[in-house]
């Protein structure tokens, strides 16, 4: 219970900084380095490590090393992730890649005249392309390289269409990812007959209802902050610098989005294609057609440069931000606040279908207060099978809300790597992103239970 207290007064005191516009990576640090400080002091025989690393032989020292480790697996992660597509999104924009393709892909688009119909059925493709692209940063990246750029052009406020992207990846779906291989093993079961035979049903009627409301909402806040929906038309300038790179440019940007669908599960599953990897052979793609064009070897190597440039601006506004996260949400587990929900739970007494609901919901808020839906799944997935076989419930019934769940809260959490991310591209903050996924996030959470209570 004392941890409990603490984790949450500690909680509240940060996201009042934050919400006073305080540094938000500081804030975060000192939250979390705080929370495992008075885990050394009030809980002693609790030790303060980093995953699986062993102390350093200070508990006091080790609660530093703890931001170590963290920094180290965040920026080996998802934070490199992150840094290769910031930098490949800045070279395709240096070498005019990016207009290329939007003045290819923005004509026909441009025909339809709905484009919030066009942003809707973005997040269905988003969606699908997720079960490929396990990433939920790495496909946000990718599309904010491709599509980003059409869907502003086309005349939606560019933090609705970021907030979009930050919900592509709203369900965890298909066998490729980890979440899904989870649960799947608790429950007993073949990730492929997991996805086919219990995601799928499920994740159909969560696609729909979600797309009709993004597009409804994005209207809606697109009004209330006076944006104007316009196609726009670039000067004679600006056009003409967009037209001084070759047509076939236009294909570059969506090279890494092919090498990872070709050599995937839906595929070619015998060879694993990263993201990171298919962002550095998109790259060096792009510094060949530099070199076989312009044929000037001393301006295309300097040129490429900007890659690097693009990578380090990402490590300094987001993947930094990511590591204070991960010290906050780790230190608030740590502390024992996540322990005490989940015994709370188990000795509530409630029925199977009201268990599987409370569940679902602790997976959601830990996911939208920590920023990660794995870290929230993995902690209360494995209680899932029991839980359920003591009320003589099936265990899928329980675990595949609770899965699709984890990536759900995600989408509403203001540190959550993929919503950094985004909100950088939407030139707003977090939070505003955060305020337009809300609608969207909370009809498909009840969309998804309702369709799980039918199907499983």
């Amino acid at each position: 219970m004392l941890g409990f207290a603490i984790g949450i007064i500690v909680t509240v005191i940060a996201a009042y900084f934050i919400i006073k516009n305080y540094q938000p990576q500081t804030v975060l640090l000192l939250a979390g380095l705080v929370l495992l400080a008075l885990t050394a002091v009030l809980f002693p025989d609790t030790p303060i490590l980093y995953g699986k690393t062993k102390s350093i032989g200070a508990t006091g020292f080790d609660i530093f090393n703890f931001a170590k480790e963290s920094l180290t697996a965040q920026v080996a992660g998802i934070g490199l992730i992150i840094m290769a597509a910031g930098g490949f999104a800045d070279y395709m924009d240096h070498i005019k890649a990016s207009n290329s393709m939007v003045n290819l892909c923005v004509k026909p688009l441009q025909l339809i005249k709905a484009p919030y119909v066009i942003l809707a059925a973005g997040y269905i493709l988003g969606q699908i392309l997720h079960v490929a692209i396990s990433s939920a940063a790495g496909l946000a990246m990718l599309l904010l390289v491709t599509f980003f750029p059409i869907l502003v052009r086309l005349g939606v406020s560019k933090a609705a269409a970021a907030a979009m992207i930050g919900m592509t990846a709203f369900m965890d779906l298909g066998p490729a990812v980890g979440t899904a291989n989870l649960a799947a093993k608790h429950a007993g079961i073949e990730t492929a007959v997991y996805f086919v035979e219990n995601q799928l049903p499920v994740a159909v009627g969560v696609m729909l209802v979600v797309a009709v409301l993004i597009y409804f909402t994005a209207q809606h806040f697109d009004k209330v902050d006076g944006h104007v929906v316009a196609q726009t038309e670039a000067d004679e300038a600006t056009k003409a610098e967009e037209n001084s790179a070759p047509g076939f440019y236009a294909l570059l940007p969506v090279i890494p989005i092919a090498i990872v669908l070709v050599f995937s599960p839906l595929v070619i599953d015998s060879i694993k294609m990263h993201v990171v990897t298919a962002m550095i052979m998109g790259a060096l793609i792009g510094l060949l057609c530099e070199l076989l064009v312009k044929r000037d070897v001393k301006g295309a190597f300097k040129g490429f440069q900007v890659f690097f440039s693009g990578m380090g601006k990402m490590f300094t506004s987001i993947v930094s931000l990511l590591v204070c996260a991960d010290v906050f949400a780790s230190g608030f587990q740590i502390i024992g606040a996540v322990d005490f929900i989940v015994n709370s739970v188990q000795n509530a007494g409630l029925g199977a279908n009201v268990m599987t609901v409370v569940m679902t919901l602790l997976v959601g808020v830990t996911a939208a207060i920590t920023g990660s839906g794995v870290a929230a799944f993995s902690v209360f997935s494995q209680l899932a099978p029991n839980i359920a076989s003591s009320f003589g419930a099936s265990s899928i019934s329980m675990i595949l809300p609770m899965q699709l769940m984890a990536g759900m809260g995600r989408a509403i959490s203001p540190v959550a790597g993929v919503i950094i991310a985004v909100s950088k591209s939407g030139e707003c903050s977090s939070f505003q992103i955060v305020r337009r996924t809300l609608i969207p996030a909370l009809g498909g959470m009840v969309t998804m239970l309702i369709l799980n209570f039918l199907v499983n």
